[in-house]
């Protein structure tokens, strides 16, 4: 059994330098679907060809090519925190939470590659 529960969707989050551009590149090149565009965010997000998995564009100055964070959707983001906290998993800050659209929370796993909690709220 594991300490949490994961929905059945995935983003893979990008640093990119022009998430525009990329959203273009990514739906000419591979077919994905511009789902929004979050410009105060800084982050526009594709529906793959695969269900449940989506593209997120993350804009960055200087961005990490290779450096793709894996995000796994919850259902109640505090409680997850918490679960995974309890187990001594090491979290990279407070949880952040943009109202009426998303909270997300990261965490590392033991070699430490970054991954990532989020919990939609705009339902």
């Amino acid at each position: 059994m594991s300490i949490i529960s994961v929905d059945k969707t995935i983003t893979i989050a990008l640093s990119v330098s022009d998430r525009h551009v990329s959203a273009r590149w990514y739906s000419t090149m591979l077919g994905f679907e511009v789902l929004y565009h979050m410009d105060a965010a800084g982050w526009s997000e594709l529906q793959t060809n695969t269900e449940g998995v989506t593209l997120g564009l993350g804009e960055q100055a200087e961005p990490s090519p290779g450096n793709s964070v894996p995000v796994f959707g919850v259902e109640d983001i505090k409680q997850a925190r918490s679960a995974l906290e309890s187990e001594g998993v090491k979290f990279d800050g407070e949880t952040i939470t943009l109202e009426g659209m998303v909270s997300t929370a990261s965490f590392y796993d033991p070699d430490g590659n970054a991954l990532m909690l989020a919990q939609d709220l705009s339902q």
